[in-house]
């Protein structure tokens, strides 16, 4: 009888897929018991936008269900509510929804002042990040701890999983093109959450001399000082950098799906060119091309206005270029760890005005050209110029994608892939 139920239980697993017998990832905001102890009675300032969720709800109206006291709120580009075009500055403004102050921190400043923080306690990040350098809410972060440890606030980060966690690849920055769109010498890709990047940038001490000054303090501190902790990780449940995560809410306008996360790495590189990346149709990321480029096998899209792209590149314009839109596990598979650099060098070949495919800046400068902001260097432009090819480019960021691999591995809280 014994044998007879083993064997039942056995066919029972054997029916249930694969992915239900697979723990739940559960990001750090939807822990709430680790960080509402903390929050009890003090005064919190928050910087999250609309992928800052506990189950459906928004983590501010959360918070204040569960009677903590947020003074202020603080937002990123696309603002607080997510709605905000790429590079849009907004102002400050108050929440209609919660009556809250909201402080933008994608317009006149990217970092709280200390009249900000005059009423705050406990500063409190939680954003959705997607893992790749030049998607400006890693900098953001940077801002935010700064901001944090030279006014002595404590600091709680609510992690969440990344999507690209799976792979590091791409340049390693150079620092003479340092912007917001790249702000440390990390890969595009670099297969940390926003919680481990953030850990690095104590450990690495890439913050100001006053702010790396305040941690050293602080980490060595006793517990006898006004507060018991000023820097917290909430980590994510039953997650592994082996994980693949879809997130639940899109992270900004115009990556509406996993299929354009995934593409970002590879396809935000014609940002810094004059073909359309895709903004300002159903598949930013997973569509580029240019009206120039001959229409012979080439796909046809015409950008046009919409919410999160209302003057999209190429308005109105019919174009041909490349449609890489396919089934998630489709695109996972092609982009397979690496940026495909493949698809640069195609649609470099086919611009039939060679001379003008990089935007240029007035000052000609090579590090005001966007496309090396992007790249953080100036060698892949040049390189795709001389028509080097995909291998010849790729050898070239090894040395350093190597060192930074090594400098990585000390700050994961989770199991590598």
């Amino acid at each position: 009888m014994k044998k007879i139920t083993i064997l039942f239980v056995l066919f029972c697993l054997a029916t249930i897929p694969l992915t239900s017998l697979i723990a739940q990832i559960i990001p750090g905001a939807d822990r709430p018991e680790k960080y509402l102890p903390l929050l009890k009675g003090k005064r919190i300032g928050v910087f999250a936008n609309h992928t800052s969720v506990v189950g459906d709800m928004h983590l501010v109206d959360f918070l204040i269900k569960s009677n903590i006291k947020v003074t202020k709120a603080f937002g990123p580009e696309h603002g607080f509510r997510g709605k905000a075009d790429a590079g849009e500055k907004i102002d400050n403004y108050i929440d209609s929804e919660t009556g809250i102050p909201v402080i933008s921190l994608y317009g006149k400043k990217r970092r709280p002042s200390t009249e900000d923080l005059a009423d705050v306690d406990i500063m409190l990040f939680d954003i959705q990040d997607v893992g790749v350098r030049f998607y400006t809410f890693i900098s953001s972060l940077e801002e935010y701890m700064i901001a944090a440890f030279e006014n002595k606030k404590p600091l709680i980060i609510l992690d969440r999983p990344n999507p690209n966690g799976f792979y590091i690849d791409g340049p390693v920055l150079d620092m003479d093109y340092k912007s917001f769109v790249g702000m440390k010498p990390v890969p595009i890709v670099y297969g940390m959450t926003i919680a481990e990047y953030a850990i690095m940038l104590v450990g690495e001490k890439w913050l100001t001399p006053k702010a790396n000054e305040q941690w050293e303090y602080y980490k060595y501190a006793s517990t006898s000082v006004d507060t018991p902790f000023f820097f917290k990780v909430i980590n994510c449940a039953n997650y592994t950098h082996k994980s693949l995560y879809e997130l639940p809410v899109k992270p900004s306008p115009n990556l509406p799906h996993i299929q354009s996360i995934y593409w970002y790495p590879t396809t935000c590189f014609f940002e810094g060119t004059v073909l359309s990346e895709g903004r300002g149709t159903d598949h930013p990321f997973c569509i580029f091309g240019h009206p120039s480029i001959a229409p012979t096998n080439k796909f046809a899209f015409t950008p046009t206005s919409r919410d999160g792209a209302k003057e999209p590149k190429l308005k109105n314009q019919l174009s041909y270029g490349w449609n890489l839109f396919k089934d998630a596990a489709t695109v996972k598979k092609e982009v397979n760890g690496k940026i495909q650099i493949k698809y640069l060098l195609e649609a470099y070949q086919a611009f039939p005005d060679k001379a003008n495919f990089f935007l240029k800046p007035k000052s000609g400068k090579p590090t005001d050209f966007f496309f090396n902001k992007l790249a953080g260097n100036s060698d892949l432009m040049q390189q795709i110029i001389e028509g080097k090819t995909e291998a010849e480019i790729r050898a070239s960021w090894q040395e350093k994608l190597e060192k930074f691999k090594r400098i990585r591995k000390y700050y994961l809280l989770y199991e590598d892939f």
